[in-house]
């Protein structure tokens, strides 16, 4: 996927894929990423 050029929000899961694991995710496929948290979905 390219996101080149994209602006990306991650918000990442405790139990899941988390935030900065996103934000690196996001970041290889081209993005600028303005925001990267994890949080606890209950």
């Amino acid at each position: 996927m390219d996101l080149k050029g994209m602006q990306v929000v991650a918000i990442g899961e405790r139990e899941g894929i988390n935030g900065p694991s996103l934000k690196l995710l996001a970041e290889s496929a081209g993005a600028k990423v303005v925001f990267s948290v994890t949080q606890c979905f209950v």
